[in-house]
């Protein structure tokens, strides 16, 4: 992914961004409406956000305050006119992580842009390892051993991500097959599962939704097969 999303509200100006980063790789979307705008910047689907310091009646500034406010963890640069000191420390101070005065250098702005970018996949979280061939699954945090049953079981759940499996269709892919046994061996591995997967911080888990099944909700982890 290597989306941008430009906030402003003077369509001239989004354009002429848009263009100019198209030049450099990135893909843009645009918003002029700052109520909008703090739902796409919270919605974790860019790489990174341009936010204008004024949005016609409304303040980019508070925008980016309100932002940081509700958990939006995505660069954000300012771009503003306004090249006095306070008007600077005022956008840094909300929550922007840097703030280009007009006029500027694409150059200059896609430098700040990706420097931005590399802090963000620095201080991010590097998913957990499921080794196939040794059934182990480990993070930073720790690593843990996985029966036959325990891995496949995992490995389906990973199939559907954030959606609820129903306890029969999991039981019909793992135990079926054997001809023998009842539904309730699903919520035993569940917990089973469940428990090892509390050991460390795997940064997944599994919830039980009522009458839907059962959902593994996180960061996936990446499969390997050394």
């Amino acid at each position: 992914m290597n989306r941008l999303l430009i906030i402003d509200d003077d369509p001239e100006i989004t354009s002429a961004l848009a263009r100019g980063l198209a030049l450099h790789g990135y893909e843009t979307e645009a918003e002029n409406r700052a109520d909008r705008a703090l739902d796409r910047l919270c919605a974790g689907h860019h790489v990174g956000a341009i936010v204008d310091v004024m949005l016609g009646a409304d303040s980019g500034i508070d925008l980016v305050r309100a932002a940081r406010a509700q958990g939006a963890t995505l660069p954000i640069l300012m771009l503003s006119a306004l090249s006095e000191v306070e008007h600077r420390t005022a956008g840094l101070e909300a929550g922007a992580d840097d703030y280009v005065v007009k006029p500027f250098s694409f150059d200059e702005l896609v430098a700040r842009l990706r420097v931005q970018e590399h802090r963000a996949q620095a201080q991010r979280p590097q998913p957990a390892r499921l080794h196939a061939a040794g059934r182990v699954l480990e993070s930073a945090a720790g690593r843990v051993s996985l029966t036959e049953r325990e891995f496949a079981l995992l490995e389906l759940l990973m199939q559907s991500p954030d959606t609820p499996v129903p306890r029969v269709e999991i039981f019909d892919a793992l135990w079926a097959g054997e001809g023998s046994g009842n539904e309730n061996v699903v919520d035993v591995y569940i917990g089973y599962l469940r428990k090892k997967l509390a050991t460390s911080d795997f940064g997944m888990e599994i919830r039980t939704l009522r009458n839907k099944g059962f959902c593994l909700t996180g960061k996936l982890p990446v499969r390997v097969e050394d």
